[in-house]
Order: C-alpha cells, then structure tokens, then sequence
C-alpha cells in the first residue's frame, strides 16, 4: 500500500489533468442527459471544496505566525513583505497594461450580438478601498474567521507573530500550540490532496453544465483570445520573472507548480489552492517555508493579475458589442480603480462578479451585460485563478533568489 501512495503522489500531477479532462467531457455530453451524474459530482465537489476551506483560514493562521517567529527578524519579515508587495504591484501594472492595448488593437467584440437577460444573482459582497483600509485590524478576530475575511486574518496573524518575537521566552507556550496546529492542519490537507484529481473532476461537471455547449461554443472566439492573453502573460512575464530575477529555470518552475495551477483551474479558488501552492514550492521548488507562509496567502489576497486582464477584456468586449465608445482614459481610469478594487476582491470563486459590477458601471455599460457576464463568469474566473496563482508561485521562486535565509 505504501508503494502505491508513493507511487501515485509522483503521477499526481497527470491523475489531475486527466480528471479535469473527463470533467469537461462529462459535463459536456452525460450531465445534462444523466441527472444522477450531476447530483453526484455536485455533492463530492462540494465535501472536496468544504474539506479545502475547512482548513484554509487554520493554516493560513498557523503558517504566517510559524513564518514570522522562525525568521525572528522584523526587518528580514518586513523585508519578504515590501518585496512581495513590490513584485504584485508590478505585474498588475503590466498586466492593466496588457489589457489597456490588446483589446483594442483587436477590435475584441466587434460584430459580437447577443441577447442581454437581466440578472438577479447577487455579486460577492465587496469594499471600497478606504473600507478596507479601515477593516484591517479586525475588532473580532474570532468574527473574521467566521465570515472568511482573509485580510484581517493574515493582519491578525501578523500581529500575533511579532509580539511573540517581542516578548521572547513567555510566548513559547503558545507558540508550541501554534506549532502543533500547523502540523495538524499539514497533515490533513496532505491527505485532502489525495482525492484532488477527483475534487477537479466533481467540481467542474457541475460548471460545464451549467453553462452548456451552446454558450461555450459561441463565445468560445473570445474565450480563447483571453485565455490566450492570460497564458501568454503568465508564460512571458513570469517565466521572464524567474529566468531574470529568480535566475532559475523557467521549465523547471511550471512544472513544480503544475499541480497547483491545475487545482486553481478546477476550483475557481487561489484561497483553496493556498496549501497545494505551499506544497509545490516547498518540496519541488525548494522555496523555504519562511517565504512561502507569507507571499503566498498575501498573494491569494492581493494578486489579482489576471483580473485586470479579465476586466478589461470584458468591458471592451461587452462595450463594443453594445455599440459604446470608451476612450483610453476613462478605460485608464477603470483599470486603476480596478487595481484598488482588487484588495477587496475575495480569492474565491465568484469574486471577479465583485469587480466587474462596479467597473461596468463606472464604464457606463448597460446593466444587462450581467446576465451575460456571470453566465460565463465561470469559464473566465477558471483561466483567471491559475493565472493568479502562478503569479504567487512566481514571487516565491524570485524571493527565493533575492532573499537569502538561514535554513534551521
């Protein structure tokens, strides 16, 4: 038996590809015909996200106080945070950037119709910057685990981490329960990890289902355009990213995350795919713990990359194909908004809806390009997530270089 565990943990990364791959057939050619097919990969979809979410906020706790007090220097901490900050805003910018030209040097959505059904379903709840900034010392800890906010934990974590530093040997107590959490929350989503191919498979039968052939076949041209500008960011400037800064091998890098990227795509989640990300870096990259435990629950909050393309794509799209004139600088306007907007942008599935409320309103879109948008807001946020999180992984692999530590 423990030959095949070992076994099957080397050819994860293919079990993955090949359940994301029998999900969208499923879904396109037995789900709609079988109702018990669909019954049952929503239901093992939904234990699979709920075992992932069970421990996300747990770990994320647990991993970024671990990080903080095992590198017992606030300035190499804030260090590892100014640089990770640095390496996002950077990227979003040429990411705004990219989707700023790309769009309009292909007329994307021209000659595009497509009838507008207005829509109920309410976007992800989402704040204004200032909201947010005034949010992040949260006045119940307890509430913020509650109700998911991952800023004010990792703020809340951050605090706890350095008083422990501060006071030294009277925090040792706590800090051992810390400790001993953390490895009970490792050790959970190791064996989580076990069923991933299976979670990819159950949770996107339900998505290419819902959607149906018809609309992915007639969107599919501008679906393929922005996965095609998604990837294409993803494999040049990360890849550059790494090559460059991380002075590592950029093919060596998309394969160590692969299982990460690939459970991003399935789940529509960078929260839920936090502790494969980990993982990946850890054990394939060889990024230490000290780094991974803070860039990468920061990145799942504030690395949103691929959003920006997203959104800009979209609001050009629907924008021409309603006939609306949006002039550079107001679509300047949109994507810097956008990049404040991002912060309060939750890194779960649905949170692009959020953001593209308030932008097509800003960008004088009619209201019924929302039936539109979130009945394909799925196949986008899919591309989106993987992009963001290769994002996260990239910071990691460049710190790696930029930050020596001290392995303990």
């Amino acid at each position: 038996m423990r030959s095949f565990y070992s076994w099957y943990k080397q050819h994860i990364t293919g079990a993955i590809f090949t359940g994301l791959i029998l999900g969208i057939l499923t879904g396109l050619f037995l789900a709609d015909r079988f109702a018990p097919v669909l019954t049952a990969t929503s239901l093992i979809g939904g234990i699979y996200m709920n075992a992932l979410n069970m421990m996300i906020f747990p770990l994320v706790f647990c991993s970024i106080i671990m990080g903080i007090t095992s590198i017992g220097n606030i300035r190499t901490t804030g260090k590892i945070t100014g640089y990770a900050l640095l390496f996002f805003l950077s990227t979003t910018a040429l990411a705004s950037l990219a989707g700023l030209i790309i769009p309009r040097l292909i007329d994307l959505g021209k000659g595009v119709s497509f009838e507008m059904a207005t829509s109920d379903i309410q976007a992800t709840k989402m704040t204004s910057i200032f909201d947010t900034l005034k949010n992040l010392i949260p006045s119940n800890p307890v509430a913020s685990f509650v109700e998911g906010n991952m800023l004010q934990v990792l703020v809340f974590a951050v605090i706890i981490g350095f008083t422990l530093i501060v006071i030294g040997e009277k925090g040792e107590p706590l800090l051992k329960v810390i400790e001993s959490l953390n490895e009970v929350c490792l050790k959970i989503i190791s064996t989580v990890m076990y069923f991933t191919p299976i979670g990819v498979f159950c949770t996107i039968v339900p998505v290419v289902e819902a959607n149906g052939t018809a609309t992915i076949l007639s969107l599919a041209t501008q679906l393929l355009i922005l996965y095609i500008a998604f990837f294409g960011f993803a494999f040049l400037v990360y890849g550059l990213a790494v090559k460059v800064l991380g002075k590592a091998s950029p093919v060596h890098f998309f394969k160590a995350i692969l299982p990460a990227a690939l459970n991003a795509f399935g789940t529509c989640s960078s929260s839920a795919t936090i502790p494969i990300s980990k993982t990946c870096m850890e054990e394939d990259f060889g990024v230490s713990d000290k780094i991974t435990s803070i860039v990468i629950p920061l990145g799942a909050t504030v690395n949103m990359d691929a959003v920006s393309i997203l959104m800009s794509f979209m609001i050009m799209f629907f924008a021409n194909a309603c006939g609306i004139h949006i002039s550079i600088s107001l679509m300047t306007i949109v994507l810097l908004a956008n990049v404040l907007l991002s912060i309060g942008t939750p890194g779960v599935p649905g949170g692009a809806i959020a953001s593209f409320t308030a932008l097509a309103t800003m960008a004088g879109l009619p209201a019924g390009v929302m039936g539109v948008y979130i009945s394909i807001n799925t196949l986008c946020d899919m591309g989106a997530t993987c992009v963001n999180v290769i994002g996260d992984l990239a910071c990691c692999a460049v710190l790696k270089e930029k930050i020596k530590l001290e392995n303990h």
